[in-house]
This record gives C-alpha cells, structure tokens and sequence, in this order.
C-alpha cells in the first residue's frame, strides 16, 4: 500500500481541510457521563446506532477517513500517517492501523524526534525508524507449510505485537493468487490455489481477531500485477473471477467472519475497484453476508459519492476525495445523504465495538522479543519445501568445512532474506507495504555456526564466498569448494510491491516485456520501484541484469563427479521459479534443492536447522516450477494482453485469457500443447508440481477409499512412515468437476499428519459440497448462483497435485 502518483496541491489541500475538521473535535481531558454507546451490554450494531446519534456530520466527516500525517494523540513519541483521529469527548479512541502482511510493518508511528511536518510527504509511511516488531517468514512460506496451526501461529504473532504496540487494525493478510509468477507481491499472498489461500488466510483472521485485532482481507479483488497496477483495466470472465479470484475471500468471510476488507487500485469489467458496487454491494454484501466494512487501498479513491454509494466505508491514508468540502458538495447535489455516512461509519465502528477497541487504552507495552523470534523460527521450519535430494541432506553433524556461495551482487547468501531487501542495507528499508524494521537478523553464516554449535559442533569452518555476475572469479575458489564438507548455494528471486520481475522498454509497462524475471538470473537493482509514478529518464522500466547465478550452479555442479553428495542449492523465493532441465541441476546428479522462501529475520536459524537435520522439512510448494522455457510466461510472453496489457482508451487492458488455468490447473490442461503427462504420469512442463515436497524419512500411501453417505464424500488413505525417523506427510485431495471449461482438477482438502518411524495412520479428508469452497460446483453466471453439475466426478487423492502421486475414483450426481 505504498503511495503512488499523486498531486501535490490535493495533498495540502487535505491538510488544510482536516485542520478546519478538527476545530470541533479536539480531545477533551472531561468524560462526558452516561454516554449509552459505552454500555458493554448492548450488541455490537446498537452501540454503533447510539453513537451515531450523538455526532455531529461535521464529526462523522472526520471520522471516515484518515489523517494527514502527525503526532498520534496519545503517544506523543509517534509521528504517524495511518491513524483516524479520535474524538475524547464521545469516547472515540485513535483508531491505530498498522500494513502487513508478513509482520506489523509500517505501523503509524516513526520516531518523532527524526520525522515531523516539515519532513519529505512520504516519511511518515517509510521512514525505517518505524516502530520494531517480528520479522516473520512470508506468506507464501505460510502457505506453503499446508497446516492450520502454522497459520494459527503467524496470527498469534500478528495480534500479541499489535496488542504491544497499540495498534488496532491489520491490513492483511493478502489473498490474491499467484496467477503471474513474477507478480512483485506474491511472497505477500498464499500461492495459486484458491482454496488452499482461502484455508490459510482464515486460520490467520480467527487468531487475529479472537485477540481483538481487525484483521483486513486484501487487496478486493483480482490484484494480480503491480506494473502499471494505478492504471490497470482487467476483464475477467464472471464465472473465473467467483471460481478463482473472489474464492479467497468468500471463505475468509463465510468462515473466518472477517471484520474488514481493502479495496485494491485495479478496474475489473469497468469499474475501479473502490466504486464497483457489483463487487462491493452485491456480491460481497448480499451474496456473501459480510457484515465488515471497507477500507480503500492508500490512494485507490478516485470519487466521492460512487465510492461511497458502491460500498466503501473508510478511505485512506488522506480525505481529499472524501474531504469536508467534497462531501457537502455531494450532499447538495443529491449525491449523497448524511445517511450513506451513517452506514459506512456504523459498519466500522459495530467491528471496533465488537473487537473491544472502545474499551482499550492506547498504551504501547513491551513486547515478547525472544518469543515472537522462536515462533517465527518454527514458522519457518515448518515451512521450507525439500524440493530434491539425491543423498546430500540432511549434512552430518560433524562436518569440519562448509563453504555458502552466493552472489556479492545478490543477498541470499550474504544476509536474513525478506520482500525488498538489497545488499548492504537493512531489512525495512525497501519501502513495500511488507516491510518490517525488527529487533534483530540471523545472516545464512551466522546461523549455520549457531546450529552447528547447538548440535556440539564448536570447530567448523564456516565460509563464505561470493561470485561476480560473470563467474569470473569462480575458478579461485574451486579448491575451497571441491575440499569443502558441505557445499550450499544460495539464490532466489527477490522482489517487493510496486513492480514486478520483468523488464519493459515501455516506460509505463504497456506492451510486450522485453525480459522476464521467472528465473534465478533476472534481477534488477531496486526490485521495489514504483512502476506507476511519472517517469522522466530514457531507460528501460526495471532495467534487468543477469547475476549468472544459474551457470555458476552448473559449473560447480560439474567440480567433481561426486559434488552432488554433498551440495545444496537454497533457494529464496518469491513464488515458483523456472529451472533448466539441465542433469546437473535437476535429476540425480543435480544438488539436493531447498525452497526456503524469505525467511524473515531468523533466516539463518531457519535453513540451517532443515541442512542438518534438526528439524524434518515436511511443507509442499503451493506453486508449481516450470521446466525453463515450457512454462504459463513463455506461452504468452508475446501477447501482452495477458500480462502487462496493452494502451486502451488511456488505460493498460489486461485481459484473464486464461480462464480457469492458472497454476498447476494450466500444466494438467496441456493448454500449450507441450505437457501431455508421460505414462507414469509425470508432467514434462514442470520440474516440481504443486503440492510436491519430500522428507527426511519416506512415506507410503496406500488403500485408498471414496465413500459418500448423506451427501457428503469421504476420501481416505493409509500412510506409512517406512523411514527412520519422525515427519509429516501432508495428504490432497483433488477433484476433477464434469463441465465444459473446468480444469481436469482443482484442490478440494488437505490434511497434515505426522507419523513416528514405522507409525501407520488412515487419513480420512471429507468433502462437503455446501462448504464455502463450493468443492463440486461451478459459478453460473445467468443465475449468479453455484451449481452442482450432472455428471461423473473424479476423485484423487495423494501427497502432489502431479497424477503420478495420485488415487482415482469416480463418483457420479444424477
């Protein structure tokens, strides 16, 4: 939610506006008695009714937006920009809002005695004196841990720290899906798979808000690109924008009764997403009973009464569309009626009601440092996806030499990994919306020396060594590395809000990409440049460079004849990345391959504990990982329709060409022509499908069953840990849906087990078609209803979305 274009004139205009605003709502040191809104025995919407009725509109005015920069009222050490001014005598407290989604980020209060008024317009939601919290693993990593109880963790996180540090709202999680894999922000979302997204984010919300923390589902809806995202029309077929973009979010309100939802900066089918009354109003209130309110992304209003009588109910970070003077100007005309502010503030303030927020003092108290660093720790574990392993891990205790190799122009091997983060700079100071300033990072080295030590290891040598972009230097290593016990390359994909991986020759990101940044070599030197602010210099937009990571992972590969006993390849990244179908990355002779994600600060600990074996890495890639040059972006790479869209009527047109095939749906449909499964069943397209992930020891599914009794399908299967040790399995089941345009399955239950060596458990997952997720139902479009269609369904269940892992059954609806 980083701001973006802007003009200057309406932003002080906004500070003059809201100072007239606040004349009569100054905080008093008086408690007015007897004020009927604060009887904690009414409901919730009666509280919100009986205080309406006490305000003026010129205090309703003030209440629906945010401030212009300041110090917060109640903590005069924070200089904040994301806060609704409260009103003392009404017992209205400062409703204190902090970004997400991968920790509490920019979070309403910079160090006052370093920024005030009179600095830069955007210090106050940037600046990295930003009140400090747990940096934790991203959201992909969440997701990628396919347990509730990991999600459920994060949340703990989330809420004891805003609880800490007096905040209120948490703008997030994020739950748009990895449709493009070189979205910018797909580390802030939970992979491609609709359900799985929908699973994870409400876990999350029902931790946060059980704590009294709004938590704020984003961004609404289908905000899957970040080049030219300000200025972004998108056309999406109805029945794909239910059945994949809106799913999330539909469960995130069905099942985790979420208090709030952000607005996003995109038009879908011709409306701006803070005006589009089909999806604020209609879809989203009557269709799905949500009972929250709306918040715009910063500087996503672009009206004043269509947005308010389309749905929205808070506007942020600033009034100006929804600024005294435009409001009254709206009233007059016949736009709007005092009424249409009652509802949007009622439908806040029923939430803070509801969450206790009225009841809180504003107070910040110290926080549990060591605590939220041990749980983002086993976050972390419990999210790294053993990708390959041909022997090499987990690596011996007793090793006396370990060399990491990275590049010196990269950060993976050189510091803790999150959104944004650039060599030789601290991490929060990227400028995304995921930016979390913490207490402390873990660097790979230091973390591989903290665990050998815990596992009594004291003499090693931990090494570090760094490459040029050429590989020129390579060569002066090569004996440090053939002599090396244990040998781990460090790469990944970094990215952050505001652009995303590619390279355009367009300065606004129109027309075809010259580069695409789906590999481990693309990289750019500031992966959080805001594509949609003027541009004023020749050069290309995200100009890209080549690290040549992926040749030096093939030279040192080809070192020795037995390198791959004793190498790891660590891959940090934002979503899945395309790999070359070369033997000496993938197959047996290539290293064993970790996904770690962004770790987050404990980035060290983190993969240093799945190297050697402390913890038993038992997570599935929530992305598939193409074959390089088989993959969704070099089939439509030369129709920019599909991403980043074309010039029409001002505006860049992008169009869901795909439909339904997204992700792992896209690779089963064969829609290229090129991954027709073999007869084992393995798709040539990908390297590793979705839901793939191995372990330490092995497992053995067998005896599968589909049953149904009272409508309802039950799919089990007996899985047999037949290794050596303790480690989860994480059973799937899918569903293939008999009707014209559907994918050939879609992800319909998942269950994590953990299995002792030699334990043996049936895991039974049921499949309920009235659930949220509509698990055999399509979206009709005529009826705007789900129907469940006639026909053979097939069942699948197995431990990958990849047939060769698969059991079948049918089962048919007459």
């Amino acid at each position: 939610m980083l701001p973006s274009k802007f003009i200057k004139t309406s932003i002080a205009a906004g500070f003059a506006t809201l100072a007239l605003t606040l004349i009569g709502c100054s905080q008093s040191s008086e408690e007015s008695p007897n004020l009927a809104w604060q009887d904690t025995d009414l409901a919730p919407n009666l509280r919100a009714d009986a205080l309406l009725q006490a305000m003026t509109i010129e205090q309703k005015q003030q209440q629906l937006v945010g401030n212009v920069p300041e110090i917060v009222p109640e903590l005069p050490n924070c200089f904040g920009a994301r806060h609704v001014r409260g009103i003392a005598e009404l017992g209205i407290p400062t409703l204190r809002i902090t970004n997400g989604p991968v920790g509490i980020g920019q979070n309403d209060c910079v160090d006052a005695k370093q920024v005030n008024e009179s600095s830069s317009l955007w210090a106050a939601y940037t600046h990295p004196s930003s009140a400090k919290a747990t940096a934790l693993p991203s959201a992909m990593a969440v997701a990628a841990s396919f347990d509730t109880n990991m999600a459920e963790l994060f949340g703990e996180v989330i809420a004891d720290e805003a609880n800490a540090l007096a905040l209120h709202v948490f703008e997030a999680p994020g739950i748009n899906l990895a449709r493009n894999p070189v979205l910018g922000r797909n580390f802030e979302y939970n992979g491609e798979d609709p359900f799985l997204a929908g699973t994870i984010a409400t876990a999350q919300i029902k931790k946060i808000q059980s704590e009294g923390v709004i938590a704020m589902a984003k961004h609404y809806a289908a905000n899957e690109q970040e080049t030219n995202r300000m200025n972004i029309a998108q056309t999406i077929d109805r029945q794909v924008l239910h059945e994949l973009y809106l799913l999330p979010f539909e469960m995130t309100v069905k099942d985790g009764d979420v208090a709030s939802l952000m607005c996003s900066y995109n038009d879908v089918n011709g409306d701006q997403m803070c005006e589009n009354a089909e999806l604020l109003t209609e879809v989203l209130r009557d269709q799905w009973g949500f009972e929250g309110y709306v918040q715009s992304d910063f500087f996503a209003v672009k009206s004043t009464a269509k947005s308010m009588k389309a749905g929205l109910d808070h506007l942020m970070p600033q009034p100006l569309y929804w600024s005294p003077e435009k409001l009254n100007e709206a009233i007059q005309k016949g736009e709007l009626a005092e009424s249409d502010l009652d509802l949007a503030l009622k439908r806040r303030y029923t939430q803070m009601f509801k969450m206790g927020i009225f009841e809180k003092e504003i107070v910040q108290t110290p926080m549990d440092i060591e605590g939220g660093g041990e749980k983002a720790r086993t976050i972390g574990q419990n999210s790294v996806v053993l990708l390959q392993n041909n022997g090499a891990l987990p690596f011996s205790d007793a090793v006396s030499s370990v060399v990491v190799i990275g590049k010196a122009t990269q950060v993976y091997a050189q510091q803790a990994v999150a959104g944004g983060v650039m060599v030789g700079k601290p991490m929060g100071a990227g400028g995304g919306s995921s930016d979390v300033v913490p207490h402390y990072t873990i660097s790979p080295t230091e973390g591989i020396q903290n665990v050998l030590k815990e596992l009594g290891n004291t003499e090693a040598s931990v090494e570090l060594i760094l490459i040029d972009d050429n590989n020129g230097n390579l060569a002066d290593y090569a004996d440090s590395i053939r002599s090396a016990d244990a040998v781990i390359i460090m790469a990944g994909t970094i990215a952050e809000e505001g652009a995303d991986r590619a390279t355009f020759e367009d300065q606004r990101g129109l027309g075809r990409a010259s580069a695409i940044g789906d590999n481990l070599d693309w990289y750019t030197d500031h992966p959080n440049q805001i594509t949609s602010l003027v541009r004023t210099d020749e050069k290309p937009l995200n100009p890209e460079k080549n690290s040549g990571t992926v040749d030096m992972i093939e030279q040192i590969m080809g070192m020795s004849e037995d390198m791959f006993t004793k190498t790891a390849l660590v891959m940090k990244n934002n979503a899945g990345v395309s790999l070359p179908n070369s033997k000496n990355v993938l197959g047996s002779k290539g290293p064993a391959i970790v996904e770690a994600w962004f770790p987050g600060q404990e980035d060290g600990h983190i993969v240093a504990d799945v190297l050697w074996g402390k913890v038993n890495p038992g997570a599935k890639a929530p992305v598939s990982y193409p074959i390089a040059g088989l993959g969704f972006l070099d089939h439509i790479k030369e129709d920019p329709r599909y991403f980043p869209g074309v010039e029409v009527n001002g505006k860049g047109a992008v169009e869901y060409l795909e439909g339904l095939n997204i992700g792992y749906r896209w690779y089963d449909a064969n829609v290229s022509g090129n991954c027709s499964p073999t007869e084992s069943g393995h798709n040539p397209c990908l390297a590793f499908p979705f839901g793939h992930g191995l372990s330490y020891t092995h497992f053995e599914l067998t005896d599968a069953e589909f049953n149904s009794a009272d409508g309802k399908i039950e799919a089990s299967i007996v899985v047999t840990n037949t290794g050596e040790r303790t480690g989860s399995e994480v059973v799937q089941v899918y569903v293939g849906v008999p009707n014209d345009g559907q994918p050939p399955k879609r992800l319909v239950g998942f269950q994590k087990v953990e299995l002792d060596a030699g334990a043996q458990q049936r895991v039974t997952i049921g499949i309920d078609p009235a659930a949220s997720n509509h698990p055999l139902s399509v979206y009709d479009v005529e009826s705007k209803n789900w129907v469940t269609p006639k026909g053979e369904y097939t069942f699948y269940i197995g431990n990958s979305s990849s047939d060769a892992q698969l059991a079948k059954a049918t089962y048919s609806v007459k």
